[in-house]
């Protein structure tokens, strides 16, 4: 069989077999696409698993890393983007090894180092000032407040949170069950605020349409097939945060992701554990929640001085 086949085979198996979500199966597809777009360079004929060879990987490592992304600017892979697609090809490996296939040992697949990225958070205050600007005379309004309060409370993934349904969020014990990465459910906790936000928006929407957040944009179909059909996308709650961000004269770069970065932030600043934030963000590894512990440093310097001897 050729790679390109068994590669559409190894997406079926991560989607069905591994239960991996469609975001997740479409990443692992771009960056698996690339290994047959280097071999479209390399190469006239169809490529085959035991074309893989340590050789093979080493001419693509550096093909990885001079890889221009067309967007007219020459703008190259990052170190971690082209780590995610080494990952991408050792999983595909490691799958074509399992069923017998005679290629590449999968071990010989090294990842790069990468830096450990800087955390961009917001401070309460701003969060305060952000939420200032969201007017509460609107249906749109209530839902952009009801979004960004669950974001800030909850610490949710926005894949999370565009999944939700009214009937997933218990507003009455501010808590709910959700399934996050790796199929793994966690529970979450929301604030009294958040719980009344969301309160306030659902008693505005007057249809019966199963998804928390709707899209109220013009260009939307009044009518669909499915529930789903007006159900917001992460790039649409990107666009409604950086509304508000300008509005409130904020010039950091704030995503989702960012009130996500709040959320943990928040709770070890006012002394939660490290290992109560691990279980409340649904991290597997401990260690990708120490990328928070940078907030941990300013209260060394209060136990240095309670603690320290000054002679």
């Amino acid at each position: 069989m050729f790679v390109a086949d068994l590669i559409n085979e190894f997406l079926e198996a991560l989607e069905v077999e591994n239960g991996r979500s469609r975001f997740t199966t479409r990443n692992y597809e771009i960056c698996l696409m690339r290994i047959l777009e280097f071999n479209g360079e390399i190469s006239d004929g169809d490529m085959k698993p035991d074309d893989i060879t340590p050789e093979w990987l080493r001419k693509y490592r550096l093909w990885l890393n001079r890889y221009e992304v067309r967007d007219g600017h020459g703008k190259t892979l990052s170190v971690t983007t082209q780590a995610y697609h080494l990952v991408a090809l050792r999983g595909f490996l490691k799958y074509l090894t399992k069923r017998g296939i005679k290629t590449l040992d999968p071990t010989l697949v090294e990842l790069p180092r990468t830096h450990r990225p800087q955390v961009t958070f917001l401070h309460v205050d701003e969060i305060e000032r952000i939420f200032k600007e969201i007017p509460l005379d609107t249906e749109t309004g209530l839902r952009d407040r009801a979004i960004m309060e669950l974001l800030f409370s909850s610490g949710l993934r926005v894949s999370e949170l565009i999944n939700l349904n009214r009937d997933h969020v218990n507003l009455q014990r501010k808590e709910f069950m959700v399934r996050g990465k790796g199929q793994k459910d966690r529970p979450v906790f929301i604030t009294d605020a958040a719980a009344e936000a969301i309160e306030d928006y659902l008693a505005e929407r007057k249809d019966s349409l199963p998804a928390l957040f709707l899209n109220n944009s013009r260009n939307t179909p009044l009518q669909g097939t499915s529930g789903n059909y007006r159900r917001l996308t992460p790039r649409s709650i990107q666009r409604i945060i950086e509304k508000y961000v300008r509005a409130a004269g904020i010039t950091k770069h704030v995503t989702p992701h960012t009130f996500r970065h709040s959320f943990a932030t928040d709770l070890l600043m006012n002394g939660a554990d490290l290992r109560s934030v691990q279980s409340l963000l649904g991290h597997a590894n401990i260690s990708t929640t120490q990328i928070y512990t940078h907030v941990t440093d300013p209260q060394l310097r209060e136990v240095h001085k309670k603690f320290h001897s000054d002679i």
